[in-house]
């Protein structure tokens, strides 16, 4: 955009009052409005080209309002709303020019779209499985036999991990400096529109090309930092329930010539049975009974070169020992009576830590120092963050909706922290989920949340490459999603065929992680029988192989903030490339085209789909076929997924090398 263009800004003020209802991390919205006023434009004051005033008036009250519009010498332009200190306001509607056929990414994590052009755009972090809507989903689901590929509007949809930043095809960012409750409306193709609860202040810059924009958002939001070298050299696997259980499953992977370099062990700390599923004990030390002698038994894994990760959220367990701790010394978030604030999540209630206390705050960090770290851990899942309840009493004062926006990366800071001040940042690493402005500066990765173990668009397979490539756009640039997803629900479970396509995809990710889900004993796993073990050696093998490409893509990340999965707009101006959200770009030379669809099949009836290639030279990896631009069907046995180099392309033979 240019500076001229927010000479027309729209503004509009108002009063209202906000009324959530939040259950099981997922939030109900409503707010009642007392009044709200269209203000009248009154004039452009300033001579400086690159700075303006604009001026407005309640006709009402007759207040006076001005916009300040300043452009920096990098050409970032500013905007500032001055309210006067008497206005009795506190909502804002500021619009600006749009163009009709532009589309909008980003805006966090978002699901199902990638293209935001047309979309009302809640940010407010939450738990994304909206229990009504997955209801719906499954009754649709048993009528009609197949999977319903979207319910309901996309504006009524919750996110983990949202953002008050979007992407313009135009090659403009805007990033809005918010962290209440605001929605971001582009559903008119004329005139975008955000809808604030902080006074206005946003910043726009524009770039010649979407790499030197995601170099300006990193400026702007911040970028990651190196991943330990050792995640690349092999698999991290899902085994729970003790190490006898995690032997033997290591034993049936080395035998298969699987390579492991990590496991990854939720219930290290102990686990509970509940309607939900299988789910881990919010007692943040090692559990004995499963675990016995933990720190010797990681210290025997790591001789053979095989690590363990963990798992820790906010909440601790009503029933242990760390809540007693932690409710003695005062540490936790209070109801409105004083009391410990319990939020119930799945099936039980949780005290959560109250990260406004300093003291509680060290504690809590202290206990992954010495409990986690102490004891050898080489990463985990930080999971949570999204729960703030906002009508709880927060140790220091602060407005819990003003902070709930905020509290996921207060709890990635901590996480980045306890491994910094122990000297651990080559060698640990953690992965979060929830997420808003802060986040991408404290955290590492992301894993794209608890998919469904299932092929639908909204939150099944098909659901990672949107939300991996809107989090590209908001400047999170390395990311990767659970093996075979998570979440398992009434009639739900993980069929071979989900689990093998899932393997295929994540081959081109960041990192091969895998998840038993919340049902384990629903779910086909990496080790039921002898196809699925080759076809995990088979994927771990390719994602090894890989190593040299993923290392260079990651140092663009933390270097110039660019994704390591890119939306194929990023390198190709192309009409099509800007609506694709089932294909993707792994760096800039190599194509994805995961197989989304349960028994997907081509025109000619064989495994595979349709794939679009943009204008260029490209290898068919499995193949070694060559093809220019256009859509193909293009077949796709198991362990062979739609994949793509570009012809010429220094990592040619590297590629070409996966088939073996």
């Amino acid at each position: 955009m240019t500076l001229s263009q927010f000479e027309s800004l729209e503004l509009a003020v108002g009063k209202g009052e906000n009324n959530f209802s939040m259950s099981r991390g997922s939030f109900v919205y409503k707010q009642k409005f007392s009044w709200k006023r269209q203000l009248s434009f009154t004039g452009k004051s300033g001579t400086d080209a690159k700075k303006f005033t604009l001026s407005y008036e309640d006709k009402k009250t007759h207040l006076k309002y001005e916009i300040d519009v300043a452009q920096d010498e990098k050409g970032a332009i500013s905007v500032k709303c001055r309210t006067p200190e008497n206005a009795d306001v506190n909502r804002w509607w500021i619009s600006f020019p749009a163009d009709a056929d532009e589309r909008i990414y980003g805006c966090g994590e978002t699901y199902s779209e990638f293209n935001l052009k047309g979309e009302k755009i809640r940010i407010w972090v939450a738990e994304h499985q909206n229990a009504k809507r997955i209801t719906k989903k499954i009754i649709l689901e048993k009528l009609t036999g197949k999977h319903p590929n979207k319910i309901g509007k996309f504006s009524s949809y919750e996110s983990y991990y949202v953002q008050p930043t979007f992407v313009s095809s135009k090659k403009f960012y805007i990033h809005v400096n918010a962290n209440k409750f605001s929605e971001f409306d582009f559903t008119n193709p004329a005139k975008t529109t955000l809808y604030l609860q902080d006074n206005p202040e946003f910043v726009c810059e524009n770039a010649s090309s979407f790499t030197e924009l995601s170099k300006k958002l990193a400026d702007r939001l911040g970028r990651q930092r190196k991943l330990p070298d050792w995640i690349y050299d092999g698999a991290i696997l899902a085994i729970q329930q003790g190490n006898e259980v995690i032997d033997k499953k290591l034993e049936k992977a080395e035998k298969a010539g699987v390579k492991v370099v990590g496991v990854w062990s939720q219930d290290w700390c102990g686990c509970r049975r509940t309607g939900f599923g299988y789910q881990v004990m919010w007692n943040w030390q090692s559990d004995e009974e499963q675990y016995p002698a933990l720190k010797a038994k990681i210290a025997e894994w790591n001789k053979k070169g095989v690590r363990l990760l963990g798992y820790i959220n906010p909440f601790i367990a009503l029933e242990k020992n760390l809540y007693q701790e932690a409710k003695e010394k005062g540490y936790c978030v209070k109801d409105k009576e004083g009391n410990d604030y319990l939020v119930t999540i799945t099936t039980f209630p949780a005290a959560m830590v109250d990260f406004t206390n300093p003291e509680a705050y060290n504690w809590y960090k202290n206990i992954i120092k010495e409990n986690m770290i102490g004891i050898g851990l080489s990463g985990w899942m930080a999971d949570f963050g999204e729960y703030l309840p906002i009508d709880s009493v927060l140790y220091s004062g602060e407005d819990p909706q003003a902070l709930h926006n905020q509290w996921p990366a207060i709890w990635a800071k901590m996480n980045k922290e306890a491994i910094e001040e122990c000297g651990k940042q080559d060698e640990i690493f953690f992965f979060t989920r929830a997420g808003h402005t802060g986040t991408i500066a404290a955290s590492a990765m992301m894993w794209t949340g608890d998919q469904h173990v299932d092929w639908s668009l909204d939150d099944g397979l098909p659901s990672v490459i949107p939300a991996t490539l809107s989090l590209g756009m908001s400047g999170y640039a390395i990311t990767h999603s659970d093996v075979g997803g998570y979440t398992t629900i009434m009639q739900m479970n993980r069929s071979k065929e989900l689990l093998m396509r899932w393997e295929e995809m994540n081959v081109f990710s960041p990192l091969f992680r895998s998840h038993e889900g919340n049902q384990p004993v629903k779910n086909a796993q990496f080790d039921d029988d002898e196809e699925l073990l080759a076809q995990l050696k088979k994927c771990v093998d390719m994602h090894i192989a890989l190593k040299p490409y993923l290392k260079e893509l990651e140092s663009e990340a933390i270097t110039n903030g660019t994704p390591v999965m890119r939306p194929l707009f990023y390198h190709y101006d192309e009409e099509k490339a800007y609506d694709e959200k089932t294909e993707y770009l792994l760096g800039q030379d190599v194509l994805v085209a995961p197989i989304y669809v349960e028994g997907g099949k081509n025109s000619n009836g064989k495994p595979g789909r349709k794939v679009y290639l943009p204008n260029d030279n490209w290898i068919h990896v499995f193949s070694g076929k060559e093809y220019t631009g256009g859509t193909y069907d293009i077949d796709s046995t198991m362990g062979q997924p739609p994949v793509f180099v570009k012809k010429g392309s220094k990592w040619q033979d590297l590629l070409k090398g996966l088939n073996k």
